[in-house]
């Protein structure tokens, strides 16, 4: 029984149910970073602080995308070395890009720190000779839509029942 709890554990993300209440988090100075598995324990931390309701990556998913080739991934942090948030882009068969995950610490919101990373990733991108990138949004999240929008991304599909709770996405793209 303890093996099937252990092989459980690195295949389903922990849960979360509680709320989390949090304080804005002092002014503070901001720095992007190449993002690597020596992160792992603190992205999946703070992948589940960022989407406490909604789809949470696994150890292994994570684990996979800071080991594959075509994959990007960012870290923001602090100056005392914090993770605040992290983007993941990988680089399609079909040479566009694809925002995996993007997600930024409940109490660094409201700072840009979305918009930097998604700078960041979408420059990667083109210095790699990609000019379209695309991701999913959920059709309840009007906050990521609208930022997603105002950065040039564009609804071309909506993806019935895509999320594990049943609520329906949109894909969305935008030419580099």
């Amino acid at each position: 029984m303890a093996v099937l709890q252990k092989i459980r554990e690195f295949f389903v993300p922990q849960e979360i149910f509680e709320p989390e209440a949090f304080e804005p988090a002092p002014p503070c100075v901001y720095e992007i970073r190449p993002l690597t598995d020596k992160n792992l324990k603190e992205v999946l931390n703070l992948n589940l602080r960022c989407f406490r309701e909604g789809e949470n990556y696994t150890r292994h998913t994570f684990d996979y995308l800071l080991n594959e080739p075509n994959c990007l991934s960012y870290r923001i942090v602090t100056a005392d070395e914090n993770i605040v948030g992290f983007v993941f882009v990988m680089i399609g068969e079909d040479g566009a890009g694809h925002i995996t995950t993007i997600g930024v610490a409940p109490e660094h919101r409201r700072r840009n720190l979305a918009n930097r990373l998604l700078d960041r990733a979408e420059d990667a991108l083109q210095t790699r000779g990609v000019n379209t990138v695309r991701l999913e949004v959920r059709a309840g999240n009007l906050a990521a839509q609208n930022l997603y929008r105002r950065r040039g991304y564009a609804v071309v599909q909506r993806l019935a029942q895509y999320y594990n709770n049943g609520e329906d996405g949109f894909l969305m793209v935008k030419p580099l």
